[in-house]
């Protein structure tokens, strides 16, 4: 019965990482030039090793080991050529607004705090949860312990107090 070494073997596996581990981290920081991206891509590739260990015989490991790593840095530069391009089609926003709209804006957020802070302690409860932290009003009458109509009646009254101080914007 002729045993022969397997990757799925953990001396076999150290003893492939220990003979082809820096080679192949210097084969692919030349192509980045990022020594963490180049750690975490040879990483990577001992990882999909290990988990296909079956599948590889270990005089194949060394070039699984470079084809694995280097098709991860070739993706991550495809990634990377693809969040740029649709970067370029996105308009910039800020540049585009005028310093009046921005002033606007600015006024007007003041004015909405300002609105917000004049509400009674109840109301601007239940607006805040509803309107900022997304609560459904029966999730809101289970934090403030009271009726699904309770907190109904108080969002009615902070809208319409919101409304009659905002109004004119």
């Amino acid at each position: 019965m002729d045993k022969k070494p397997t990757i799925c073997n953990e001396t076999t596996f150290n003893k492939v990482y220990k003979m082809h581990g820096k080679a192949i981290w210097r084969f692919i920081y030349f192509k980045c030039g990022d020594e963490a991206q180049a750690e975490d891509l040879v990483q990577e590739a001992f990882i999909k090793l290990w988990k296909n260990c079956a599948k590889v015989p270990v005089e194949k490991a060394k070039s699984f080991l470079y084809t694995i790593t280097n098709n991860a840095f070739l993706n991550e530069v495809a990634h990377k050529k693809v969040v740029l391009k649709h970067a370029k089609h996105q308009p910039d926003k800020v540049e585009n607004q005028s310093p009046q709209f921005l002033l606007e804006e600015k006024q007007y957020r003041e004015k909405l705090q300002n609105a917000i802070a004049n509400l009674t302690e109840a109301q601007r409860t239940a607006f805040l949860l509803n309107r900022i932290e997304g609560k459904k009003y029966k999730e809101i009458a289970e934090i403030l312990d009271i009726s699904v109509k309770a907190v109904e009646k108080r969002m009615s009254l902070a809208l319409k107090s919101l409304r009659k101080e905002i109004s004119g914007i």
